[in-house]
């Protein structure tokens, strides 16, 4: 019994990780063109995908969450080229590991929004630095006084749309798990 149990568990956790690895995409191409349509400085999004890593980072852990960051890197290669790729992939590992130690080392001291601000500025941390790695100059890291403040502020709003949307989420999850182990 405790066999079929496990192989129900991989079951509903490969069905949650197949959501949300359609659903992260699908909402980063949502993100562009609503960007698009929005006045912000260049390179500022408002990192509305990030719930979906959030979610998973929290729900799946650390690995499921490194997985997710690096399929929406993927879709940005597809549709942005090399370039924003390697930007979205070392913003979304600096991300997601933050999120990972917020965690682990504050969870009953941080809010979902606390971490969010937190993985927003590590995200744009990470996305200076591999642009600085591929323009061979730290003159990009001119820019993170704007990226500071857009992460602060985004990251509140992400944090407060996952403080909001996180009990779906979890029904969500829990129906999946439900169904899976029901139908032994």
């Amino acid at each position: 019994m405790k066999h079929s149990s496990s192989r129900h568990e991989k079951i509903s956790r490969t069905a949650l990780l197949g959501i949300t690895a359609a659903a992260a995409p699908a909402v980063s191409f949502l993100e562009h063109a609503l960007t698009a349509a929005l006045p912000l400085p260049p390179g500022v999004k408002p990192g509305l995908s990030n719930v979906i890593v959030m979610f998973v980072c929290f729900s799946m852990g650390l690995p499921s969450a490194l997985l997710i960051a690096a399929l929406k890197s993927g879709f940005i290669f597809l549709i942005s080229g090399a370039s924003a790729g390697f930007i979205s992939l070392f913003g979304g590992v600096f991300s997601v590991l933050s999120m990972h130690l917020c965690v682990k080392f504050f969870k009953n001291k941080l809010s979902y929004t606390g971490i969010s601000v937190a993985s927003a500025v590590m995200h744009n941390a990470g996305q200076l630095i591999a642009s600085s790695l591929i323009v061979g100059s730290a003159l990009y890291l001119a820019y993170a006084p704007v990226l500071l403040i857009t992460g602060i502020i985004f990251g509140c709003v992400t944090g407060m749309i996952l403080h909001a949307v996180m009990p779906a989420l979890l029904k969500i999850t829990n129906i999946i798990f439900h169904n899976i182990d029901s139908e032994d």
